[in-house]
């Protein structure tokens, strides 16, 4: 399956299909990283693999980033959030924060990327924003509804950050010393997906 590249503790890649390396690759895992930027799809899985693991699932934008009426919190408190969370034995933990990327990883047994292409993501966001306007996300505080007047500066976020953000994410994967696994193609990722059912 193209797209989808396995790292072993750091050294050896594969090229195979998921679906037949499934069972050997979740085997014994109980704390799951979830990467990826804007409009990937990484709050949706992580819930997926949640409820088909029976693990604790955490999103960094309800756990960490916002407070209720969309109040950035501060740093230090951030900071502390997560290491509560991945102090803990079991956990999917989905988001980005890139300063965390590294005590997240030294945690993490899986690290997973779903590292898609700017024009999708960009789609699925501007989708779940209509979608959801008014309201607010699962993976969001009761109190940071989706508004359409925030979305010309996410989406310039979104863009403007692309290439920075990437090259973290990138540094992740090769850095991580436990297994990684890299999702490119949306279809890939759907077609594992749909394994889990």
């Amino acid at each position: 399956m193209r797209g989808c590249k396995f790292t072993f503790f750091g050294s050896q890649t594969r090229k195979t299909p998921f679906i037949e390396r499934h069972a050997a690759l979740f085997s014994g895992m109980k704390r799951i990283m979830i990467i990826g930027s804007p409009g990937s799809g990484k709050s949706t899985l992580a819930r997926q693999l949640g409820e088909y693991y029976d693990l604790p699932v955490f999103h960094m934008d309800r756990e960490v980033t916002w407070l209720p009426g969309w109040v950035n919190r501060a740093k230090a408190d951030k900071t502390s959030i997560i290491q509560r969370i991945i102090a803990g034995e079991a956990w999917v933990f989905e988001g980005g924060h890139s300063k965390s990327y590294a005590i997240r990883l030294a945690r993490a047994d899986l690290l997973i990327w779903l590292d898609f292409r700017l024009p999708v993501r960009l789609l699925r966001v501007l989708g779940r924003t209509w979608r959801d306007r008014g309201q607010a996300r699962a993976d969001l505080q009761d109190e940071c509804p989706e508004r359409l007047s925030m979305l010309p500066e996410f989406i310039w976020y979104i863009v403007s950050t692309r290439k920075s953000a990437r090259r973290k994410q990138e540094q992740a994967i090769e850095t991580a010393i436990r297994k990684t696994l890299h999702f490119k193609r949306t279809a890939d990722l759907e077609r594992w997906r749909s394994n889990l059912h």
